[in-house]
């Protein structure tokens, strides 16, 4: 145990006197040390129930025998930093918690963890630091949010930014705009439709690192709290059998994961953090995983922004052990793997139930044949992009328009905004990737903007950026290679066409070869003025997005 090089012996009589500095016993100090990571802030809504979730886990610790330790980890709230400076932040931030998470382990020595995270990067950053730790862990997120009412309808924060959309369009006047508000976000928790904290939420109970109802139990509920409580008596039995967190996540975990991704309908950007993950366990991924196991994988569930249900319906109907069952029965899963229960998937899913086929589509009856996500390739991605084809209308999956190019979000949704943005168009924002925006931004203002007035079903956007979970429409991501690296969107220009065949997998920019190769040699690369620190030094970093953005490549 780590306690025997840091607690335990005459030598280490300092450490001990500064434990017995923090209050900690001579008892307290020879039971396990389980260090639990805060995320608790007060700026984020998902995160401001934490305190409790943290109380709830340390007591589940104290019960089964453990001295449990509190330290911090830093998130962000993509929703309060989207279409500013800010979500240049946000991507950079999942690897300062791994990076620091793995200082703080190291430096003060735990037997077991507990994490707790919530938001966007927060849950990635710390499923990354327990792969490079290995030491047992179990996850325990503060929940999804329950759903808003507005007018007697459910609705949830990707409604809000294209209201804003509609507000700029006339369709609504200030007083709707303003009552919007107050109704869309009615408690803590992570925003309540299938974005992205969720999608990672749920994706850990897949991995196996979350006890059931990690990634689906309302932030509200007290239910929450007895999960934390269990989470934190749990650590204790990992510990005891020293079951470790690269021995829960490995290859098989993590195609099971793509696989639940592809059935749930999760944010394109599980497409960054799983690979991230992957590394961290020493796993290759490639991006083309994502077609083959999209192609013998159903479409189960269209929560929002893709559909009319929400988290707190996933959560009534069964939640992620459901979806799993139905995929397990199917023969799409590998239930042998291990989990932070102690025992396999196969066990812990035996007895789960679809209890509402209208949130939880039965295997005949699926909302497409194939899943969620799609990588499409071509001469414009000649490495891949991501869409989230559930959230595409189905008139636009084979889309062909002009290309309205914009070296920034800014430019192209002062165009929307505008007015400028026609039917037909596709719209291009680049300069925006990992290195070059820096951060990769998310476009859900743009995207929003051209929903809330009216467009979705009629015009297509293409970033080396990202997209938030909250998206919907024809919005392709993570184009790689990005535009600051010399990627083929760096040389798009205004009126080429552009031709999106999500089915089949391909996005083509209808330029010659000859014709590129003239503009590459004539296109100076858009080198942005003024990064400084944390920025600066990603951005110098960071790997393009197909490989996950990542920064630390595993190295054994």
């Amino acid at each position: 145990m780590i306690k025997d090089t840091i607690v335990d012996g005459f030598q280490n009589a300092p450490h001990r006197s500064l434990y017995h500095a923090l209050g900690l016993t001579d008892e307290e100090q020879a039971r396990p040390l389980i260090g639990i990571v805060s995320s608790y802030n007060e700026i984020v809504p998902g995160h401001m129930n934490l305190d409790k979730i943290v109380d709830a886990v340390k007591l589940g610790v104290a019960m089964a025998g453990g001295t449990p330790i509190v330290f911090p980890a830093i998130a962000v709230c993509d929703g309060i930093a989207m279409g500013h400076t800010g979500m240049k932040y946000s991507l950079i931030t999942r690897d300062m918690i791994a990076d620091s998470t793995e200082a703080m382990v190291m430096a003060h020595g735990f037997d077991g963890l507990v994490m707790v995270p919530n938001c966007d990067k927060n849950v990635p950053g710390l499923l990354m630091a327990a792969a490079r730790l290995n030491i047992p862990t179990v996850f325990v997120s503060g929940g999804p949010m329950l759903a808003g009412r507005v007018h007697g309808h459910k609705t949830s924060l990707s409604s809000m930014f294209e209201a804003v959309g509609a507000y700029k369009a006339g369709k609504i006047d200030e007083e709707e705009l303003h009552y919007c508000e107050e109704h869309t976000c009615p408690s803590c928790g992570s925003c309540s439709g299938m974005y992205t904290a969720n999608s990672m939420n749920c994706l850990t109970e897949v991995l196996g690192m979350g006890l059931k109802g990690n990634g689906t139990i309302p932030a509200p509920y007290s239910a929450r709290l007895e999960l934390a409580k269990h989470a934190g008596m749990q650590v204790l039995e990992l510990v005891k059998k020293n079951i470790r967190p690269r021995d829960i996540m490995n290859e098989k975990s993590i195609r099971n994961a793509l696989t639940a991704d592809m059935a749930l309908g999760c944010s394109t950007n599980s497409m960054l953090h799983l690979p991230a993950i992957a590394n961290e366990c020493g796993v290759k991924f490639d991006l083309s995983m994502a077609n083959e196991i999209s192609e013998k994988t159903p479409n189960l569930c269209h929560l929002a922004p893709a559909g009319p249900t929400y988290m707190e319906d996933l959560n009534e109907a069964g939640g992620v052990y459901a979806v799993l069952k139905q995929l397990a029965d199917a023969g799409l899963l590998d239930t042998s793997v291990m989990t932070c229960t102690g025992k396999t998937m196969g066990e812990n899913i035996a007895n789960a139930v679809n209890k509402d086929p209208e949130v939880i589509r039965p295997l005949d009856n699926p909302y497409s044949k194939t899943g969620g996500i799609a990588v499409l390739r071509g001469n414009l991605a000649p490495d891949g992009c991501v869409v989230k084809r559930s959230a595409v209308a189905p008139e636009m999956l084979v889309h062909e328009g002009p290309a309205r190019v914009f070296n920034s979000e800014e430019e192209a949704i002062a165009a929307i905004y505008a007015g400028k943005i026609k039917a037909g168009d596709v719209v291009v924002i680049r300069y925006e990737g990992p290195a070059g925006g820096p951060g990769m931004r998310e476009m859900l203002n743009p995207t929003s903007a051209i929903a809330g007035m009216g467009l979705d079903k009629e015009v297509a956007l293409i970033t080396d950026g990202r997209f938030s979970g909250a998206t919907r429409g024809a919005s392709i991501g993570h184009v790689s290679p990005e535009a600051v690296r010399g990627g083929t969107i760096a040389y798009v220009q205004e009126g080429d066409l552009i031709s999106i065949n999500i089915p089949a997998y391909s996005i083509e920019l209808k330029v010659s070869d000859e014709e590129l190769a003239k503009r590459k040699a004539s296109t100076k690369i858009l080198q942005k003025e003024g990064i400084k620190g944390a920025l600066k030094r990603y951005s110098m970093q960071v790997s393009s997005a197909d490989k996950g953005a990542i920064i630390n490549q595993f190295e054994g």
